[in-house]
């Protein structure tokens, strides 16, 4: 699609530059933003670990409020997630969790990633080792396992959630829920029949994990103007979600959980 995923290197002088303007966020990251801001508020973290941090959308919003660290695999996303980072002049992001071994962290942050887990409840349990005593994460995720379609399977997804049963992965993996919204009613639905349509019409990788690699640069902004025009989309959709966010209208679901005694 026209000015969506550049096929060149990411770092450049526009990552610089939209760091200082906006988070660099898709319409759908907006549309679940509320719920992750919320609850990065209720958890009152110091100290940030994002696992699956991708270009640095959500990493030039958090490491601006919080100490944070970021871990990529892939390189093209991270190289990019580096110098959205190096402009804001806060944060770092690494490869592999190798690299923060023995540091422990108040929140660790998954944004749209463990639905590319194979064993969900094992990941959760390996980052629940990270956390300071009480800690946090919180998860963004798809929504109803019902609707998995064309764009799961190019983005590398092996599943999609229903709520008890994200429920009970926090809980397999020693978690207690804190709070559970749903986002994108109404325009989201909208979004995922348009992602599903281009998804019909694009080579899928042969791995899921050549695929879960590439999706962080699935469809991502990269001017100004369409920065500016995912802002402005959703916003009057943010405002009409809210008061429906404790009902299962959405296509995603934002949940925080803390750490069971």
């Amino acid at each position: 699609m026209p000015g969506f995923e550049s096929p060149k290197p990411a770092p450049d002088a526009y990552a610089a530059r939209e760091s200082d303007v906006l988070p660099p966020f898709t319409t759908n990251a907006w549309l679940r933003f509320d719920g992750i801001r919320n609850g990065i508020s209720l958890a009152a973290p110091e100290s940030v670990l994002e696992i699956g941090a991708g270009g640095g959308a959500s990493a030039t919003w958090i490491a601006r409020r919080f100490d944070y660290v970021g871990v990529e695999q892939d390189d093209r996303s991270r190289a990019l997630a580096q110098a959205r980072l190096g402009a804001v002049g806060r944060g770092r992001i690494v490869a592999g969790l190798d690299e923060v071994s023995g540091a422990r962290f108040d929140l660790v942050c998954a944004f749209e990633v463990v639905e590319h887990i194979h064993d969900d409840v094992a990941a959760l349990s390996e980052w629940r080792a990270l956390l300071n005593a009480g800690g946090h994460v919180l998860l963004s995720v798809p929504a109803h396992a019902d609707q998995f379609g064309p764009h799961d399977e190019l983005a590398g997804h092996y599943r999609r959630y229903d709520r008890d049963e994200l429920i009970t992965v926090l809980e397999k993996a020693g978690f207690s829920l804190v709070r559970l919204t749903s986002h994108g009613a109404g325009l989201g639905q909208v979004l995922e029949w348009g992602r599903n349509q281009m998804a019909r019409r694009r080579e899928v990788a042969p791995t899921i994990e050549q695929r879960t690699a590439a999706s962080g640069r699935l469809l991502q902004p990269h001017s100004a103007a369409i920065l500016i025009g995912c802002a402005v989309l959703a916003a009057p959709f943010r405002v009409l979600q809210a008061p429906i966010a404790s009902r299962d209208l959405g296509t995603g679901y934002v949940a925080l959980a803390r750490m069971s005694p």
